[in-house]
């Protein structure tokens, strides 16, 4: 076993667009889709070591509600299209995967099918190698 695999998980944020109005007007009671489901899930049980945090707008509005996962040296992932009505469920298996991962990569067929279908942008950490170098090697 890798001293990866011995080691916990790296501290993981789940970000959320509070903005989001996926693709329609602001409702009149000014509580946002983004704002409803950020409030649902602030009301979950989220894994340990795994923080909620709002944010102002990803500029996904018309694929929201969107959400974000990042952390440690892991790859960040940006999801869309998410009801903030539905079922928590897939998201919330989603973090925990994610969070159990060294590198934010969850393998495809373990992956909850909303990530499969619904991940706008998958950005590498702030260190990573070059693949063009490794290729010329």
């Amino acid at each position: 076993m890798t001293d990866a695999a011995l080691s916990p998980p790296a501290q993981t944020e789940l970000l959320v667009c509070i903005k989001c109005r996926r693709g329609g007007a602001a409702p009149a009671d000014a509580r946002r889709p983004g704002r409803r489901l950020y409030d649902r899930l602030s009301d979950a049980t989220l894994p340990e070591g795994v923080t909620l945090r709002a944010v102002d707008c990803m500029q996904n509005c018309d694929h929201g509600c969107s959400v974000a996962l990042r952390g440690g040296t892991r790859w960040t992932y940006l999801y869309g299209n998410l009801d903030e009505g539905g079922p928590l469920e897939p998201l919330l298996d989603g973090l925990e995967r994610y969070h159990a991962t060294a590198d934010g990569l969850i393998p495809w067929r373990q992956r909850p099918e909303h990530f499969k279908r619904n991940c706008i942008a998958r950005i590498p950490p702030a260190v990573f190698s070059d693949p063009l170098q490794e290729a010329d090697q």
